[in-house]
Order: C-alpha cells, then sequence, then structure tokens
C-alpha cells in the first residue's frame, strides 16, 4: 500500500479510517508508519449529522476547508485514500 500511495504524494487526498475522523488534504509524504498531509480539514463525522460522503462532495464543490496546516496520520488507522479530484459526483 505504502509504495501505491507514493504515487499520490502532492496531489489532495481523501484519507478514510476506522474511526470516525476522515482528513482531506495535500499528502506530503508517505513514512514508514503514517502519512503526512498538508493544508488539511480533520473532520470527525461523530460530530455532524452530516455523513462522510456528503461531507466529501461538499469539499469537491467548495474547496479544501484547511484546519490544520499539518497532520501526521497513522497507517495503521487508515482503510482506504483516493484522490479528491476522483470522488464521483452523484
Amino acid at each position: 500500500m505504502k509504495e501505491t500511495l507514493k504515487g499520490l504524494i502532492g496531489k489532495d487526498v481523501v484519507v478514510d479510517t476506522r474511526s470516525p475522523w476522515m482528513y482531506i488534504g495535500r499528502l506530503e509524504s508517505v513514512q514508514a508508519d503514517s502519512l503526512l498531509l498538508r493544508d488539511v480539514d480533520v473532520h470527525d463525522s461523530g460530530e455532524t449529522p452530516l455523513p462522510k460522503e456528503r461531507y466529501v462532495l461538499a469539499a469537491c464543490e467548495t474547496g479544501i476547508k484547511a484546519n490544520r496546516c499539518s497532520v501526521y496520520v497513522s497507517l495503521d488507522y487508515v482503510v482506504s485514500a483516493s484522490l479528491l479530484s476522483e470522488v464521483i459526483k452523484y
């Protein structure tokens, strides 16, 4: 997975985790045990009634609303990562 993720460096990504937390930002690097994201919107879906997918769709339409300059995300919690530009608008 790490080698595949390296192909996304420098691009805006959506990182889904095994928790209510999700991350939308620019992938800066893939490290041994974490991802480093820059200009990140860190979102706790447990705090809002808006489902994760709707939140991602809003980010596609309005842009990333960064609330952190940088974030390290543990690879142990990552379920998936995809390009923000490849989110299908439905």
